[in-house]
C-alpha cells in the first residue's frame, strides 16, 4: 500500500521548511555556499523560489524618483501636479518578473497652490481624513516591444479599486559608484478620475468643464537593489 501525505500536512511542511530557511540558514554569511541549503534548494524549486523572494527585494530610490499627473484646465492649459511621498516594492531577485506593490501618501499632493492641494484633499476629491493612502498593486508585467512594457495592475483610490493599464519603459541596470544595483523605469498613462469617485467640477460660462475628467499620470522610477 502506497501511504500519501494528506495535501494540508505536505503544505505545513513546505511552510515549515521556508521558515527554517529564513531563520537558520539565510542569516550565516556563507548560507549561500552551505551544503544543506544547496541540497533544499536542489531538490525543491519551490523552496529555491521562495529563498529568492524572502531574500532579494527592489525598494524605491525617493531622491531620484517622482510620480506625476496632468489635468486640463478650463478646456485650454494642462496644470501639473505631484504626489511628494510615495513607496513602491518588488520582490524577487528579477525585477522583470517581480510583481509591484506602490502605496502613496494621499495628503502629500502639491500643485505648488495651498488653497487648491487643500481642495484636492477635501471629501470633493480624495478625502484624505477618511482615505489617507491611495494603493496600487500589479498582476502583470508583459513585453510588448523591445524595452517597452504594458504593466496592469489594480488601483485603489477612496476604497474604489479599478485595474489600469500603464505603459513602461525599461531603462535597464546599473550600479552606481557606491557598487549600488539600480534599475530604471519610466511610466506613463490615462485614467478617468470619475472611475474613483472623483466627480467634482464646475461649468464654464463660455461651455465646458473647469477640470478634465482625463488624467494623465507619469513617473520616473529608480529602484534600489537589497538583499
Amino acid at each position: 500500500n502506497t501511504h500519501r501525505v494528506p495535501r494540508r500536512d505536505a503544505e505545513a511542511g513546505f511552510l515549515k521548511s521556508q521558515r527554517f530557511l529564513r531563520k537558520v540558514l539565510l542569516p550565516a554569511s556563507d548560507a549561500a555556499s552551505s551544503l544543506w541549503y544547496q541540497l533544499l534548494t536542489t531538490l525543491n524549486p519551490q523552496i529555491m523560489e521562495a529563498v529568492a523572494k524572502t531574500t532579494t527585494k527592489w525598494v524605491i530610490d525617493p531622491v531620484h524618483s517622482e510620480l506625476t499627473f496632468k489635468v486640463k484646465h478650463m478646456m485650454i492649459t494642462n496644470v501639473k501636479g505631484e504626489f511628494k511621498d510615495f513607496s513602491i516594492q518588488a520582490d524577487g531577485n528579477d525585477l522583470l518578473k517581480s510583481t509591484f506593490a506602490v502605496t502613496i501618501d494621499a495628503s502629500s499632493i502639491n500643485t505648488n497652490s495651498e488653497q487648491r492641494d487643500a481642495h484636492l484633499r477635501s471629501p470633493d476629491f480624495l478625502d484624505v481624513e477618511n482615505h489617507k493612502e491611495i494603493s496600487f498593486h500589479s498582476t502583470s508585467f508583459k513585453l510588448k516591444s523591445d524595452d517597452e512594457y504594458e504593466l496592469r495592475g489594480m488601483l485603489n483610490i477612496k476604497g474604489i479599486i479599478k485595474e489600469v493599464a500603464l505603459k513602461v519603459e525599461f531603462g535597464g541596470i546599473s550600479k552606481d559608484p557606491w557598487g549600488s544595483e539600480k534599475a530604471g523605469f519610466s511610466m506613463s498613462g490615462i485614467i478617468n478620475r470619475k472611475d474613483w469617485g472623483l466627480n467634482w467640477n464646475a461649468a464654464l460660462e463660455t461651455g465646458g468643464v473647469l477640470v478634465s475628467d482625463e488624467v494623465k499620470i507619469a513617473g520616473e522610477f529608480q529602484f534600489i537593489k537589497q538583499s
